[in-house]
């Protein structure tokens, strides 16, 4: 299988680290694998060829003059996606793409997908953690109906120290860092306790960042099941983090962000239990310690498996269409 990671920024770098990992532990000596890097930039071209010894090209049209390419993994800043995607679709090439943020060419990929009979899947990383998936075990287990309350935070120009947050699209109105942070946690949340049925935000900017969108809101969120919770996200806070807590009568799950950080109220005994859920936690340097790569892994691993048909994707789309919408609804 050949596979094509299209944007070798920090992303791109992490896609392709992890898919050598995964062709490293998981796959047969007898099969054959290669990664092909592509980017417009050359600086970052020579940094992947130097870094994980691939080949690198300029465009995907270039690339296929040279290579069969079965997949793509689309790493670039999100506004670029929808074209991207397209370009890929129409050579029939299945496409694994980091979030989009904007819902520019949804229908019309879907359709195209469809018809090429091509994988079109979305990352939706959190739907991958192993936090994520016990809190959403446990809460469906015991019929939950109270309430949560979860912040998320971080300083702006600290996403990524390494370049300015006015170079990459988090510096964007339409792919602003409120908009991604709703982006990676609703699909989790709204998988664990419903769908939506109401929000109501207040948010405004209270920050001398130089971005042109609000940097803090506050949002009630109603869900069909009844559940109701408070979302506080902001990219202003200088103690970067998630802190969230869930509760009713009996019951309590608090985490902190990390995977050290789970616990559990025991209505058995009336005490406190910490829950560990990793045998191995890998992280990266230069990112914060609440970003574990386990699950940009097996998320990588489920959309190989789907293109196998072994597996189904965890997330769509189509229901991703529909939590854009809600974003769009809370940002008005």
């Amino acid at each position: 299988m050949n596979i094509a990671v299209i944007g070798l920024g920090s992303m791109g770098k992490r896609r392709i680290r992890l898919l050598e990992q995964y062709i490293k532990n998981e796959t047969e000596e007898s099969t054959t694998w290669q990664i092909v890097g592509i980017d417009a930039t050359s600086s970052r071209c020579k940094e992947c060829e130097e870094g994980y010894s691939i080949i690198t090209y300029h465009s995907l049209e270039e690339a296929l003059t040279l290579e069969v390419i079965d997949c793509a993994v689309v790493s670039t800043s999100p506004h670029t996606h929808a074209k991207i995607i397209k370009e890929c679709l129409e050579k029939n090439i299945h496409v694994f793409t980091e979030i989009n943020l904007i819902s520019e060419g949804y229908d019309e990929n879907i359709k195209l997908a469809k018809e090429k009979e091509r994988i079109l899947f979305l990352s939706s990383t959190f739907m991958y953690r192993k936090e994520m998936e016990y809190i959403k075990k446990t809460v469906q287990e015991s019929s939950f109906a109270g309430m949560y309350r979860y912040h998320i935070g971080q300083y702006l120009p600290e996403w990524h120290p390494w370049e300015s947050y006015k170079s990459f699209f988090v510096g964007r109105k339409d792919t602003n860092g409120c908009r991604e942070i709703f982006a990676i946690e609703l699909p989790w949340i709204v998988d664990t306790f419903g769908e939506i049925k109401s929000v109501y935000s207040v948010h405004r900017k209270v920050s001398n960042l130089e971005i042109d969108y609000d940097d803090s809101y506050q949002v009630l969120i109603e869900h069909v099941s009844g559940v109701v919770g408070n979302i506080s996200v902001d990219v202003v806070t200088p103690k970067a983090g998630r802190d969230l807590e869930v509760w009713s009568e009996g019951f309590y799950i608090a985490w902190k962000g990390t995977p050290d950080t789970l616990i559990r109220f025991d209505n058995r005994d009336r005490t406190i239990e910490e829950i560990f859920l990793y045998q191995n936690v890998e992280h990266t340097e230069g990112y914060n310690q609440f970003v574990v790569e386990n699950a940009y892994y097996d998320e990588l691993v489920n959309f190989i498996h789907c293109v196998e048909k072994r597996e189904q994707p965890k997330y769509s789309f189509e229901k991703d269409r529909e939590i854009l919408a809600w974003i769009d609804e809370i940002e008005k």
